[in-house]
Protein backbone atom coordinates (compact mmCIF):
# COMPACT_ATOMS: atom_id res chain seq x y z
CA UNK A 1 0.00 0.00 0.00
CA UNK A 2 1.34 3.42 -0.96
CA UNK A 3 2.45 5.85 1.73
CA UNK A 4 0.69 9.16 2.33
CA UNK A 5 3.70 10.91 0.75
CA UNK A 6 3.46 8.73 -2.37
CA UNK A 7 -0.28 9.36 -2.63
CA UNK A 8 0.22 13.12 -2.23
CA UNK A 9 2.90 13.10 -4.93
CA UNK A 10 0.66 11.11 -7.29
CA UNK A 11 -2.33 13.40 -6.71
CA UNK A 12 -0.29 16.55 -7.33
CA UNK A 13 1.26 15.03 -10.44
CA UNK A 14 -2.20 14.20 -11.79
CA UNK A 15 -3.50 17.68 -10.92
CA UNK A 16 -0.81 19.34 -13.04
CA UNK A 17 -0.40 23.12 -13.12
CA UNK A 18 -3.53 23.82 -11.10
CA UNK A 19 -2.38 21.89 -8.06
CA UNK A 20 -4.84 20.93 -5.33
CA UNK A 21 -6.26 22.92 -2.45
CA UNK A 22 -5.63 21.79 1.13
CA UNK A 23 -9.31 20.95 1.70
CA UNK A 24 -9.42 18.62 -1.31
CA UNK A 25 -6.20 16.93 -0.25
CA UNK A 26 -7.31 16.35 3.34
CA UNK A 27 -10.52 14.77 2.07
CA UNK A 28 -8.82 12.52 -0.48
CA UNK A 29 -5.98 11.49 1.82
CA UNK A 30 -8.41 11.20 4.76
CA UNK A 31 -6.21 13.22 7.12
CA UNK A 32 -6.50 16.54 8.94
CA UNK A 33 -4.73 19.77 8.05
CA UNK A 34 -1.91 19.29 10.55
CA UNK A 35 -1.17 15.82 9.21
CA UNK A 36 -1.24 17.17 5.64
CA UNK A 37 1.42 19.73 6.57
CA UNK A 38 3.62 16.97 7.96
CA UNK A 39 3.13 14.72 4.91
CA UNK A 40 3.90 17.66 2.61
CA UNK A 41 7.07 18.48 4.58
CA UNK A 42 8.19 14.84 4.32
CA UNK A 43 7.59 14.82 0.58
CA UNK A 44 9.42 18.13 0.11
CA UNK A 45 12.34 16.80 2.15
CA UNK A 46 12.44 13.65 0.03
CA UNK A 47 12.47 15.68 -3.20
CA UNK A 48 15.11 18.08 -1.85
CA UNK A 49 17.41 15.31 -0.64
CA UNK A 50 17.25 13.52 -4.00
CA UNK A 51 19.89 15.41 -6.01
CA UNK A 52 18.56 13.87 -9.22
CA UNK A 53 14.96 15.01 -8.68
CA UNK A 54 13.72 17.60 -11.15
CA UNK A 55 10.65 18.38 -9.06
CA UNK A 56 9.82 20.43 -6.02
CA UNK A 57 6.73 20.87 -3.85
CA UNK A 58 5.40 24.38 -3.41
CA UNK A 59 2.60 25.72 -1.18
CA UNK A 60 0.86 28.91 -2.35
CA UNK A 61 -2.48 30.34 -1.24
CA UNK A 62 -3.67 27.13 0.46
CA UNK A 63 -2.77 25.14 -2.65
CA UNK A 64 -0.04 22.54 -3.08
CA UNK A 65 1.66 22.05 -6.45
CA UNK A 66 4.43 19.95 -7.92
CA UNK A 67 6.66 22.12 -10.10
CA UNK A 68 10.00 21.76 -11.80
CA UNK A 69 12.97 22.62 -9.62
CA UNK A 70 15.06 25.77 -10.28
CA UNK A 71 18.12 23.76 -11.39
CA UNK A 72 16.16 22.42 -14.37
CA UNK A 73 15.23 25.91 -15.62
CA UNK A 74 17.48 25.78 -18.71
CA UNK A 75 16.13 22.49 -20.05
CA UNK A 76 12.52 23.55 -19.36
CA UNK A 77 13.11 26.82 -21.21
CA UNK A 78 14.55 24.82 -24.12
CA UNK A 79 11.45 22.61 -24.11
CA UNK A 80 9.04 25.55 -24.33
CA UNK A 81 11.07 27.24 -27.05
CA UNK A 82 10.87 24.12 -29.20
CA UNK A 83 8.23 24.19 -31.94
CA UNK A 84 6.07 21.37 -30.66
CA UNK A 85 4.17 20.96 -33.92
CA UNK A 86 7.20 20.38 -36.15
CA UNK A 87 7.57 16.79 -35.02
CA UNK A 88 3.87 15.94 -35.03
CA UNK A 89 3.08 13.10 -37.40
CA UNK A 90 0.53 13.42 -40.17
CA UNK A 91 -1.84 11.19 -38.19
CA UNK A 92 -1.52 13.46 -35.13
CA UNK A 93 -2.33 16.52 -37.24
CA UNK A 94 -5.36 14.71 -38.71
CA UNK A 95 -6.60 13.87 -35.23
CA UNK A 96 -6.03 17.42 -34.06
CA UNK A 97 -8.15 18.73 -36.93
CA UNK A 98 -10.90 16.18 -36.22
CA UNK A 99 -10.99 17.10 -32.53
CA UNK A 100 -10.96 20.82 -33.34
CA UNK A 101 -14.02 20.54 -35.59
CA UNK A 102 -15.98 17.71 -33.96
CA UNK A 103 -15.32 18.22 -30.24
CA UNK A 104 -16.26 16.82 -27.86
CA UNK A 105 -15.41 13.49 -29.46
CA UNK A 106 -14.34 10.03 -28.28
CA UNK A 107 -11.35 8.03 -29.47
CA UNK A 108 -13.64 5.44 -31.06
CA UNK A 109 -15.43 8.17 -33.02
CA UNK A 110 -12.05 9.48 -34.19
CA UNK A 111 -11.07 5.93 -35.21
CA UNK A 112 -14.31 5.61 -37.20
CA UNK A 113 -13.61 8.82 -39.10
CA UNK A 114 -9.98 7.89 -39.87
CA UNK A 115 -10.47 4.16 -40.33
CA UNK A 116 -7.43 3.33 -38.18
CA UNK A 117 -6.52 3.17 -34.50
CA UNK A 118 -5.69 6.63 -33.16
CA UNK A 119 -4.72 5.91 -29.56
CA UNK A 120 -0.96 6.50 -29.92
CA UNK A 121 -1.20 9.82 -31.75
CA UNK A 122 -4.05 10.89 -29.48
CA UNK A 123 -1.88 10.43 -26.40
CA UNK A 124 0.91 12.42 -28.08
CA UNK A 125 -1.50 15.34 -28.53
CA UNK A 126 -2.59 15.07 -24.89
CA UNK A 127 1.05 15.04 -23.80
CA UNK A 128 1.78 18.08 -25.95
CA UNK A 129 -1.08 19.91 -24.25
CA UNK A 130 -3.03 20.52 -27.47
CA UNK A 131 -6.03 18.40 -26.49
CA UNK A 132 -7.39 17.04 -23.21
CA UNK A 133 -9.99 14.63 -21.87
CA UNK A 134 -13.02 16.60 -20.73
CA UNK A 135 -15.73 14.42 -19.25
CA UNK A 136 -17.15 11.10 -20.42
CA UNK A 137 -19.82 10.21 -22.95
CA UNK A 138 -23.10 8.79 -21.70
CA UNK A 139 -22.62 5.53 -23.58
CA UNK A 140 -21.55 1.95 -22.79
CA UNK A 141 -18.10 2.00 -21.23
CA UNK A 142 -18.35 5.77 -20.65
CA UNK A 143 -15.49 6.64 -23.05
CA UNK A 144 -13.54 9.85 -22.52
CA UNK A 145 -14.49 12.92 -24.53
CA UNK A 146 -11.63 14.90 -26.05
CA UNK A 147 -11.53 18.64 -26.70
CA UNK A 148 -8.88 21.16 -27.70
CA UNK A 149 -7.20 23.17 -24.94
CA UNK A 150 -6.66 26.87 -24.37
CA UNK A 151 -3.03 26.18 -25.29
CA UNK A 152 -4.21 24.98 -28.71
CA UNK A 153 -5.89 28.35 -29.28
CA UNK A 154 -2.91 30.26 -27.92
CA UNK A 155 -0.35 28.32 -29.93
CA UNK A 156 -2.14 28.70 -33.26
CA UNK A 157 -3.08 32.30 -32.52
CA UNK A 158 -6.85 31.78 -32.42
CA UNK A 159 -8.94 33.83 -30.00
CA UNK A 160 -11.68 31.18 -30.00
CA UNK A 161 -12.83 28.14 -31.93
CA UNK A 162 -14.97 30.51 -34.01
CA UNK A 163 -11.72 31.66 -35.65
CA UNK A 164 -11.12 28.24 -37.22
CA UNK A 165 -11.48 28.23 -41.03
CA UNK A 166 -14.94 27.31 -42.25
CA UNK A 167 -15.30 23.78 -43.58
CA UNK A 168 -16.43 25.26 -46.91
CA UNK A 169 -12.98 26.81 -47.31
CA UNK A 170 -11.44 23.36 -47.57
CA UNK A 171 -13.38 22.60 -50.75
CA UNK A 172 -13.16 26.10 -52.25
CA UNK A 173 -9.42 26.53 -51.77
CA UNK A 174 -7.38 26.84 -54.98
CA UNK A 175 -4.76 24.30 -53.92
CA UNK A 176 -6.76 21.23 -54.96
CA UNK A 177 -9.08 21.57 -52.00
CA UNK A 178 -6.26 21.45 -49.46
CA UNK A 179 -5.92 23.95 -46.67
CA UNK A 180 -3.81 24.03 -43.55
CA UNK A 181 -6.17 24.81 -40.72
CA UNK A 182 -3.22 25.78 -38.54
CA UNK A 183 -2.05 28.47 -40.96
CA UNK A 184 -5.46 29.58 -42.16
CA UNK A 185 -6.49 31.97 -39.41
CA UNK A 186 -8.70 34.62 -40.91
CA UNK A 187 -9.36 32.69 -44.14
CA UNK A 188 -13.10 32.79 -43.60
CA UNK A 189 -13.02 36.53 -42.98
CA UNK A 190 -10.98 37.14 -46.13
CA UNK A 191 -13.41 35.07 -48.18
CA UNK A 192 -16.34 37.12 -46.87
CA UNK A 193 -14.52 40.33 -47.76
CA UNK A 194 -13.98 39.10 -51.33
CA UNK A 195 -17.64 38.22 -51.70
CA UNK A 196 -18.67 41.66 -50.44
CA UNK A 197 -16.37 43.33 -53.01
Amino acid sequence: MASKEANLEALLYAAGDNGLEEQNLTEMLEIDGESLDKVAQNLQQKLTQDADSGLQLIHIAHTYKLTTSPQTAKIIEKYFQKDLTKNLSQSALEILAIVAYRQPITRVEIDDIRGVNSSGALQTLVWRGLIKADGKKDAPGHPKLYVTTDYFLQYFNYHSLADLPLIEDFADNDSNGEIDLFEAKGTADKQMQKEEE
